[in-house]
Parts: C-alpha cells; structure tokens; sequence
C-alpha cells in the first residue's frame, strides 16, 4: 500500500481563475465601511498644537481659543477634550477623532499632569475590550489612540524632565511620536543639533517611541528610500499655520515674516510634509497594527491574568470573597486591598490562609510576566540584529 505524499509549492494558474480579484474586493468593502482613527495631541500651552492639527487635516477643528492667565495656571488640571469630525477625500470617509490635553504642564506642580492621559488611554482599551467581549461585535467603534504626537519645545537645549516622564509612561501603551514644534525659530544647524540630543536622550532614558517598519525586499523603491527618510528625519521639525499667503504669484500656506516667507510646506523650511505623509499616506494603517497587536494585546492579556488570577483565589477559598477585592490594572500595577469582615470567625480562621495563598498565586503570575517580558526583549534584540546585519 502506498502512502500518499502531500507536497506544498507554488503554482500558477492555466488561465484566469478570479481570486487575483481579491484585493478589489477587500478595497470596495473598506470604502463602503470607511476608516478611523485617533490621534492623541499632548504639549505645552502655546506649541501650536490646534493649528498644526488643522493644517495636518485641512479642517477647523479648533475655534481659536483664549489663553489662561498666569493665575488660573497656578492650579490647572489637565483635561481632555475629544473632537471628531468625518472627511472625505475621492469617495472615501475618515472617521478622525483628534484627543487634546489642555492644562498639560501648565501647572507649578506638574507631578501627576500624565494620569489623566494614561486612565483615558487605559479607558479606551478597557471599552474596546468590552464591546469585542458582548454579543453585538460587528459595529464596534474603535477609539483607542493610535498615535501619540508629543510637541517638544524649541526653546530647551533637549528634553525637560517632564517630557522623559511622560514618555516613559505612556511608550508601552500607545505610539508616540515627537514633534519639535515652532521650528521656524531655529536655524538649520540648531534644527539637526536639537534633534541629535533629543534622540540620545530618548535613547539614555530607554523610551520606545514608534519605530517605523522594515521594509521587505521586494517593496517598492520609492517607498523603501522614503520610509528610509522618514526614520533619519525623527523627531520632526514642524511649523504649523491656516494663513495662505501669496508667494511669487502662488497661494501657499505659511507664515510672513519681515525678512520673508516661511512655507509650512516647503521641506527646506520643515517637516509638516513628512509628517503628514507618515501619518496619512504611508504609515497609518501600521500605526493601527503595531496598536492594535501589540499595545491593546498588552492590556488584553494582562486584563485576562488577573481575572483569572481572581478567579483562581476565589475558586479555591470562597472565604477570600469577604475577605479582599482585586482591582484589575489600568495598565500599571496590581492593587491589592482588604476589608474588614463582619464576621470575626471567619477572618481568624481563614485569613492567614487566604493571603498566603494569595500571594503565592501573585508570585507564580508574576515570574510568568517576567519570564514573557524577558523573551519579548530577547526578541526584540535579536530582530534589531538581524535589521543591522540586512543595512552592512
């Protein structure tokens, strides 16, 4: 009896089978469906963060807005403000949701400025994952931040202490992007020395900021040398302006100035255009991958660990229920509180039980992190290794 033998290759077609139509189908679909995306704003007073958001979209999302006095800064909180508008280019509609955070590092005590933003971030994914979890999942609408541009000041020599804070706290949960806003105000040279010492500062503080793909052998040049430009271009010098001026006949938008023009979107006077592209035409369908995969997957699985580790306590002392409640994380640590029983004989006889128990289940769920955070790392490296060895 012979044994058949399975074999795998690739095979072109005799002639026209149809499933080279596939794509076109996948397109007619998302059009039909439209698109969304989140884009979270975050800075200082006074960087231009509205006006380069309009100038990114070509609309008005922001009605100009009275600054806060000096007083009323003293004690500002931040606040988040979503705005959402739909646009439509050739037939196709984007569901924009543009998060603004007003109050960010305006206030004399900035130590807590980034909670608000990392519980809104924490509250998307925490939707998210209740809507993918009920039983209507096919119109879910998808809030969560897909990237993060965080306005850098000119005025430094580098990085403030509060933007290495916030960094740092946010670069495992959403896709940040840095942005050195009002870059008219500097020349060339301090263009590219500011740029060198915010990324070795980036680097020395080990923030992960959104590290655009590596491109695959067969992709097209065009896009290879531009996604190659877009990475040495980090952080991107912008200037932002809705004011259309008339430059030697022709309406371009930017900003006059005594000595002249400067054009928002001429490259040699800025990276808005380089922004743009990125986030629009090349690279905004990664930003929602790279969110979506690993970002959001991060907050799933550490939702579903601690409910089971819940669930596991509770399943084998039911006393433990009168006894603590777990808080399951808003993407930080696990919170661990107990509360006095009503019934004393019940607290001295199971008590003791119930916390060693309790903290070995913790201790074995948190080697088990360890042990996933390590191999991710190893990963990592070994795929920036690889990405080195491809470059020489």
């Amino acid at each position: 009896m012979s044994e058949g033998k399975e074999g795998r290759g690739r095979v072109r077609t005799g002639g026209y089978v149809g499933f080279a139509d596939l794509p076109n189908q996948v397109h007619r679909k998302s059009v039909k469906k439209g698109f969304e995306f989140t884009l979270m704003v975050v800075g200082e007073s006074g960087l231009g963060k509205s006006t380069l958001v309009n100038s990114l979209f070509l609309t008005d999302l922001y009605a100009k807005r009275a600054p806060n006095s000096a007083k009323d800064r003293i004690n500002k909180t931040v606040s988040i403000e979503t705005n959402c508008v739909e646009i439509e280019e050739k037939g196709v509609r984007l569901r924009l949701t543009v998060v603004d955070t007003p109050g960010f590092g305006d206030a004399l005590n900035n130590d807590k400025c980034e909670e608000s933003i990392i519980k809104y971030v924490a509250n998307q994914y925490e939707a998210y994952l209740q809507d993918e979890s009920g039983l209507n999942r096919r119109n879910i609408v998808d809030n969560r931040v897909h990237c993060c541009l965080y306005f850098i000041s000119p005025y430094g020599r580098g990085l403030k202490p509060i933007d290495i804070k916030f960094m740092r706290s946010l670069h495992d949960k959403v896709n940040i992007v840095p942005v050195i806003a009002k870059a008219d105000t500097l020349t060339k040279t301090e263009i590219r020395s500011l740029k060198a010492r915010i990324l070795e500062e980036i680097e020395e503080a080990s923030i992960r900021i959104y590290q655009f793909p590596e491109c695959d052998s067969d992709e097209d040049e065009d896009f290879v040398e531009m996604n190659k430009d877009l990475k040495e271009s980090l952080p991107f010098a912008v200037i932002g302006s809705n004011t259309f001026i008339v430059k030697e006949g022709n309406r371009v938008i930017g900003r006059q100035y005594p000595w002249g023009v400067v054009e928002v979107e001429n490259p040699e006077h800025s990276d808005f255009g380089k922004l743009r592209n990125m986030l629009i035409r090349t690279h905004m369908q990664d930003l929602k991958e790279v969110t979506r995969d690993v970002h959001y997957e991060n907050f799933r699985s550490q939702k579903l660990s601690y409910s089971d580790l819940e669930g596991s306590i509770l399943q084998k002392n039911p006393a433990a229920a009168h006894n603590f409640t777990i808080h399951s994380p808003s993407l930080t640590t696990l919170n661990l509180t107990t509360t006095p029983s009503t019934n004393t004989s019940i607290n001295e006889s199971t008590g003791p039980k119930v916390v060693d128990e309790t903290d070995k289940i913790i201790r074995e769920k948190d080697e088990e992190l360890k042990r996933m955070q390590r191999m991710v790392e190893q990963l990592t490296k070994q795929q920036n290794m690889l990405a080195a060895m491809q470059k020489q």
